[in-house]
């Protein structure tokens, strides 16, 4: 399959490759190879995957999920399957890696007191531009 190392010790078994004829530019290549490569992988059920690690690919990806909790990579940048493979792969261990450790929490902070001097003088500009252009009043 592909040579990309997976963290968390996820077996290639687990993946579903497929793959299908690019799109694209590519002449009479890309009509007659199937190069593009495509990834299943079942996030969600996933036993590899420690607990806490699945809740935040989940969470950060929701949007690129399928309902059943599928996570589906397409790769098409290169003109062959086995580049493509290993493209979709480094793709879902550069996913994984970027949820592996939890954020750290924000430490709250105030604004220092040039940025509030800033803001209040940028207020007060604004507030004078915004009176100049009303209508005179009649006792003024």
């Amino acid at each position: 399959m592909a040579d990309a190392h997976l963290p968390f010790g996820i077996p290639e078994s687990e993946l579903q490759l497929s793959f299908s004829r690019s799109s694209g530019p590519g002449g009479q290549n890309v009509n007659k190879t199937s190069s593009k490569a495509t990834l299943h992988w079942d996030a969600r059920h996933s036993p590899s995957l420690p607990d806490d690690v699945r809740e935040r690919f989940l969470r950060a990806y929701a949007s690129r999920l399928t309902r059943a909790g599928e996570i589906v990579l397409h790769g098409q940048r290169h003109r062959d399957q086995a580049r493509n493979a290993a493209d979709v792969v480094a793709k879902l261990a550069e996913m994984l890696r970027a949820v592996s450790r939890p954020r750290r929490a924000r430490k709250p902070t105030r604004p220092g007191r040039g940025a509030v001097e800033r803001r209040l003088s940028e207020k007060r500009l604004r507030s004078r531009a915004k009176r100049e252009r009303r209508a005179p009043r009649e006792g003024d």
